[in-house]
């Protein structure tokens, strides 16, 4: 970890109510990280932590965790319909971002667009919804329309 991201290891009253971190449990690690450090570095997080069976990333104050789940505890897979996360969502920085994601997800084999008849006003505004390899449902949700 370097110097400048220090200062966000702890509570940061300027941030105040603000997602301080997720942190994320993937029983495919390996295709978990290749997705995980696409998407994120396409958002703007840089590496933050790198260790045996986990990764994080940092974007500000607010970073993602991913780590490798024990085994014993992946008899039941991720389903986000049932009680408990359903979904992370992101801002991006304008329209043609999501659409630059969208065409990604497109081309990847660990990950698939959500909603795609609907797209990209699936949620009645401008944003890409697609699920990881995990199965864990990504947002990234664009501004309004003054590009």
């Amino acid at each position: 970890m370097t110097d400048d991201h220090a200062t966000f290891d702890h509570a940061d009253p300027d941030h105040a109510g603000q997602l301080h971190h997720v942190e994320l449990y993937a029983s495919d690690f390996d295709a978990s990280v290749d997705f995980w450090d696409w998407l994120l570095g396409e958002l703007g997080y840089e590496p933050k932590n790198d260790w045996d069976g986990g990764r994080s990333w940092i974007n500000g104050p607010t970073y993602v965790v991913l780590v490798e789940a024990e085994s014993a505890h992946c008899e039941h897979p991720f389903d986000r319909r049932a009680p408990g996360l359903n979904h992370l969502a992101f801002h991006a920085p304008s329209r043609k971002q999501v659409d630059a994601i969208t065409e990604g997800v497109r081309e990847r084999d660990d990950a698939e667009v959500l909603y795609e008849d609907r797209h990209p006003y699936a949620g009645g505004y401008y944003a890409l919804y697609c699920e990881d390899p995990e199965g864990i449902k990504v947002e990234v949700v664009g501004p309004e329309a003054t590009e």
